[in-house]
């Protein structure tokens, strides 16, 4: 079943698994978000609804969002993110999500914009390498260097590398462990980093990714040549001869 949320990315911390192995994880504050609009097959094409996420003063928004939201009849929203659910027709305008929606062992997608960095250099924003730093190089060592051919193409061929602005765009991490969740602080912990700085907002929805298990543990080798599918954690370099 097709689920999502909108939440609020509160920062990393750790956690200690049943066998006291540490666990990065990252919590997130999950809804509570309510449904502020339902589209149909019938009348738009495809079926979908429309969540609304943290409260908003209405001197903070503009009579366009206001009216909008006034036609759904709920609270004042600051955040709107639509999503396409295969359980869209069974949500109706007004409902409310919250983090219960998601349950320990989920596999989700989490989509959020990651941290903006300012103007940065071809070494930072591309991992480009510098220029050799002897015998005459100039003070060109980190510079983009040759753009290409002079006469012909005569022009840069788009996609080339260089400077400018580094981060602040939309990053989908894929795939993520949904480690806890406790609906009554809104919270889900999730394995591992996503997107943002700490206050960022964050969408979660089930995961693209569909992985088959060949009757081993998840995350397990079943190639035999590897230390990690044996019975005997050993190197590979120790099979029986």
């Amino acid at each position: 079943m097709n689920r999502a949320i909108i939440g609020k990315k509160i920062g990393m911390t750790q956690i200690f698994d049943e066998a006291g192995h540490v666990v990065p994880v990252t919590v997130i504050e999950a809804g509570p978000c309510v449904v502020v609009q339902k589209k149909t097959a019938e009348k738009e094409g495809y079926d979908a609804v429309q969540l609304g996420f943290e409260d908003r003063a209405e001197r903070r928004l503009t009579k366009p969002e206001k009216g909008h939201l006034a036609k759904a009849g709920v609270p004042l929203k600051r955040f709107l993110k639509e999503f396409r659910l295969e359980t869209a027709d069974e949500m109706n305008v007004g409902d409310v999500v919250m983090a219960g929606v998601f349950a320990e062992g989920d596999k989700v997608d989490v989509t959020g914009i990651s941290k903006g960095k300012g103007y940065a250099g071809v070494i930072k924003r591309w991992n480009a390498h510098r220029t050799p730093t002897s015998h005459g190089g100039g003070p060109v060592h980190r510079h983009a260097g040759s753009m290409g051919a002079c006469s012909d193409p005569s022009r840069i061929f788009p996609g080339k590398i260089g400077a400018g602005h580094l981060g602040a765009e939309q990053v989908t991490v894929q795939n993520l462990d949904v480690v806890q969740v406790d609906p009554e602080l809104n919270m889900i912990v999730i394995r591992g980093a996503i997107p943002g700085p700490k206050g960022g907002i964050v969408y979660l929805k089930n995961t693209v990714k569909n992985a088959r298990v060949k009757g081993t543990a998840a995350g397990s080798s079943v190639n035999p040549q590897k230390a990690s599918a044996r019975i005997n954690p050993q190197k590979a370099s120790a099979r029986a001869r």
